[in-house]
Parts: C-alpha cells; structure tokens; sequence
C-alpha cells in the first residue's frame, strides 16, 4: 500500500491532496478550512482532512510532492539579476532567498508533533505540477499538454506533449515573461487590485469592445515559436521589490505596472472611481489580447504534435470564455481542463507527477470524472447542528422538514426554485476548485430576467456585470448551447443558442455565452435529479448556479452553510434530506 501527499504550499491557493496506489482519495483548499480567501501558507488543515479521510497518519505517508523546486533554472535567475541591475531587495526576497521559508519537513513536525514522517520528500516544478494535474487524471493516453499562469519556479509557462506516464517538454516561457502577468497588470490597472481578482475582468468583457487590441499588442509579443514576450517597459515587478505577500493569510500583490502603462492606455481606475465604458472596453481589449497569444501558442502546438486532444492547466486555464474557443479557433477536437487549473491543483499534479515516475511501467491511467473530492457530513451532524442553533430558528419564522426520500426533496428543492426562491444546497462532498458544482451552491430559477439582480443584491452582494452559470443535464447540452461537450468543471463559456436566450436570461451572458457545467446522474446522482425534476416541471433542464458564500470562501461545513442562510434573504436551505425554509 502506497500514500503520496502532495501539497501547494506558501503560496495563494494553499491545498492538500493524498493518493493511495495512484487513486485520487480527497483534496482540499486551505482557505475552506480558514475561511480567509486563497490563503496562502503551509495547508495543515488540508492535509489533516486528507490523512483523515484515507484513514492513515503522516507516519504511514510514503512521500509528500511539493509543486515547486527552488533549484529549478537557478542559473537564469543569477543572469536575470545581472541582466537588470536587479534591486537588491527583489533579490533577497523573491529571486533567490528560497531558504528563508521554512521547509516541508520542519513545517510537518511542527504542524504534527505526534505524527513522524519518515517517507521521502520531493519538490516537483511548478509548471511540470501543472501539466500533470491536467494530463494524468485526463481521458487521454497521448496529448499537448500547456502550462500558462502568472510565475512558478522562474517560469510562466510551458508546453509539450504527455503519452502514457511520460510528459516530455517541447518548450517554456521564462520570467520575467508572462501572460498571466499581463492580464493580472491590466486587472490592476481597471481598479480590481486583490489577489484572483482577474475572473472579473473576463467577466466584464462582453460589456466593451477591444478597441484598444493594438495598444495591447504593442504589450504581448508574439514569437514565431508560438510563445510570447512582454515589452518591459510598460511593467516594474522585474526589477523593484513589488510588495508580496504569501504567508499565513490571505496573499496579496502590489503594482505590477509601469507609469509607461497608463500612458499608453490611461489612468488607473482608483478606488471610488466610477466604472465606465472605457474600463470595459480595455477590458474587453486585454480578453482579445489573451486569445490571440493563447490561440498563436496551441495553433504552433498543433502544427508542431498533429495532435487531436489537448490538456490544459496553469492558472491562465481559468479563463473558460477563451477555453471554449479553443476548438473553434484550433484543430484541437478534444479539450481537458484540469478541475483545478490554478496552484492549488498543482498539489495534485506534484503527486502524480511523483507517482508515475516512481511506476512508470506499472501505472493504468484513471481519468478524473468529478471533484467532489472534499469532506462531506451526516444527517446526524445536521440534526445536531439544527439543535444547536434552535435560537436562531424559530417556530414562527422558519420551517424544518427532515425528508424520506430523495423524490420528496427534489420535488420539494424544484418547486421553490419555480416560484423564484433562492436554495442554498449543501449536499455530500465538498467539491475541489474554484468552482461550485451542485455540492455548495446556491440556486435559482434560470428563466427569471430578475434573478441575477436578486442574487448580486440580496445574497452575494457583488459587482452587477459579473455572470451566474447554467448546471445542465448532460444529455441536453446540445438542444441549449452551440457546442456539445463535456464540461464537467465549468471551465468553458459557449454560446447558448439564439432561439433559447430568452427562455434562460438569468444564465445568458451579455453576449450571448453561459459558462456552463455539464451534470451526470454517474458522478452526482442527486443534483442530477434535482435538475431532471425541475426540466420536468419547466422544459427546462438547466438551473443557475453559484458559489454558496457571500463574500467569503465557499461553505465547507453545515454551519457556515446555515450562518450564511441566516444573514441573507435566502429563501430555503437544504441540508442533506433537512430542508428549511422561511415564512
């Protein structure tokens, strides 16, 4: 019997995950446990949830997988320095300093005294981590492979081919190079400043026009072999100390721009300045200027592999509008995203990477159908919950059915919704990523033209441009949206088909593209029910879905779910088989 931990750690997005025999058993963030947004540090609690749920302790752990690898291009480090007359403090503190944190080891005794790890300890790179978080739980046995994100071990991306148990790279992308830098640089620049902010600007896209794409091509230079290059002038991150922030709490970045920036493109939208058009329109402008690069480097890809199926990870893989372009716009035919894209799915992708090296010859792939990977909790613990908090719940306010069968819930969870409540829905596993998938999320009515103001109002209190997602039968996705495929991560925006936008306005983005996730009765038979009875009562077999939080990271537990409902206008919440509702 064989256990690998792998682990994302002192950096945002902190997470855990644990192997037995190559078999993905739990994997969980951080900051679901902490409750602090992508908290950044050493992922103790992830990684306690993970020996508890494989049934094992640290000392009966084989190795613990780390996705990143301080030696990792060292030397380019040391001409970069040279290159740039590097400020000394950028230096000491994020080029070269990689003894300053503590190590894995130290933080593992520290974090559990009791436990003594006896296995080996292995540092993966960070973008080969990536790679293998896509490629190995992928349905492939050959594909590309790409890596594109902000900066992990001195790099910002790379690509190749994987084929079995082997990833072999064709190529990188160096620092201070960077897509994901420009995009987090142009997310700063329209006013969004906070660490995972940049989803907002592809959210607020469809709201201008890239009139600005020439100004943002003289940003991002292609090359003429598929990868990119930043013109330097218009940024400062590669040669002053830049404010960063990756320890215990919640990960932050200064100003990655230039004063060159804004006189390109204009001035920073500060704080209390209004939203306008123009922020919409460079916006816009910074979205078509991803895709272009982004499609210039698999359309190389393609031409260099002759490959039909591509994986795809890093965390420039979360931009799900240019994903579901990429058959259009490539000859790729099968495209995987790992559920994970960003850093904390790199602790998977270290485990594996790690466990197929180890047995190379002896490893059947599994492919990944589903992300409920996280803790999950009883009836029991939910009635006792409900005892605890009977102040809060009184008689004359709120109504508590403990359900017999699942017919009764569902059909009691789809009538709400048809009357236009809003359902918090708390069941089973906690899903692994960003994404909520019909384990914590909070649902509505899609054919509702008010339900996107009532939920951005009265429960998530966000930015009114930013879009809520169709969960959709599988077996449907082809009479509602213009591509059929298989989302199963909700990490692709298709377009809905014209002739059914009016029936879903609250899931139909402005320009006409819902980010969808596709459910099967397979790998979440209750949320598939849920949605069926609800196609049943409506013809429509689609509900809109969102993160159960309200400014806060996703619920993990039955009491941040029920705390939540309390300090919202939410209608209903459904606790396992306990259905409560207010009068």
């Amino acid at each position: 019997m064989s256990y690998i931990l792998g682990i994302n750690s002192f950096h945002g997005d902190a997470s855990a995950c644990i192997l037995k025999d190559g078999v993905l058993i739990a994997a969980a963030e951080e900051e679901r446990f902490l409750r602090v947004k992508h908290w950044a540090g050493f992922p103790k609690e992830s990684i306690s949830y993970c020996l508890n749920e494989a049934g094992v302790s640290l000392s009966e752990v084989n190795a613990v997988a780390i996705n990143s690898d301080p030696k990792a291009n060292y030397f380019r480090k040391i001409i970069h320095v040279l290159r740039y007359r590097v400020d000394f403090a950028l230096v000491k503190d994020r080029l070269l300093n990689s003894e300053a944190r503590k190590t894995v080891a130290q933080s593992l005794e520290e974090s559990f005294p009791d436990q003594r790890f006896g296995g080996k300890i292995r540092h993966i790179n960070h973008h080969m981590a990536h790679l293998a978080s896509a490629f190995y739980v992928s349905p492939y046995k050959e594909s590309a492979v790409v890596s594109i994100d902000g900066f992990g071990d001195f790099s910002s991306g790379c690509w190749g081919v994987g084929n079995g148990s082997n990833i072999v790279l064709g190529g990188s992308v160096y620092y201070p190079h960077s897509l994901g830098a420009f995009y987090q640089a142009i997310t700063q620049l329209i006013g969004f400043p906070n660490y995972g902010d940049e989803y907002k600007v592809m959210g607020l896209a469809p709201y201008g026009k890239p009139k600005y794409l020439d100004k943002m091509r003289e940003i991002v230079l292609l090359q003429e072999d598929g990868s990119y290059k930043l013109d330097l002038k218009y940024f400062i991150f590669h040669k002053e100390k830049v404010a960063y922030e990756w320890n215990n709490g919640s990960p932050s970045v200064g100003k990655l721009f230039s004063d060159a920036l804004e006189e390109l493109l204009g001035k920073a939208r500060q704080k209390n300045d209004d939203l306008t058009q123009f922020h919409k329109d460079i916006a816009a402008s910074a979205q078509a200027m991803f895709e272009v690069a982004f499609f210039h480097m698999l359309n190389k890809l393609s031409e260099k592999t002759g490959l039909d199926s591509i994986c795809l990870a890093g965390g420039c893989g979360n931009n799900s509008v240019a994903n579901g372009k990429i058959r259009a716009n490539t000859k790729f035919k099968n495209v995987y995203i790992a559920a994970s894209a960003g850093d904390a799915g790199g602790a998977i992708g270290a485990a594996y990477a790690l466990y197929h090296e180890d047995n190379e010859r002896d490893v059947t792939k599994t492919a990944m159908e589903h992300a409920y990977l996280g803790p999950s909790y009883t009836n029991e613990q939910i009635a006792e919950l409900i005892e605890m908090q009977s102040k809060n719940l009184p008689k004359g306010e709120f109504s508590i059915i403990k359900t017999d069968s699942l017919d009764d819930l569902t059909k009691r969870t789809a009538t709400a919704i048809a009357e236009g409540k809003v359902i918090g829905w708390f069941q089973g596993r906690m899903e692994w990523g960003p994404r909520a998938l019909g384990n914590r999320s909070i649902l509505g009515d899609p054919r509702r033209t008010d339900m996107k103001e009532i939920l951005n109002v009265k429960i998530k209190r966000r930015e009114s441009f930013r879009p809520f997602a169709p969960s959709i039968l599988r077996e449907c996705v082809s009479g509602w949206f213009e591509e059929d495929d298989e989302v199963p991560f909700m990490m692709k925006v298709f377009p809905v088909k014209v002739e059914k936008r009016r029936e879903i306005p609250a899931v139909t983005h402005l320009d006409g593209s819902g980010r969808l996730q596709t459910v099967y009765k397979k790998t979440n038979p209750r949320y598939h029910a849920l949605i069926s009875e609800f196609y049943s009562m409506t013809g429509v077999p689609i509900l809109l879905n969102t993160s159960f939080n309200e400014n806060e990271p996703v619920v993990c537990a039955p009491v941040e779910a029920l705390d939540c409902f309390l300090r919202t206008k939410m209608d209903v919440v459904v606790l396992n088989d306990y259905f409560i509702f207010r009068h």
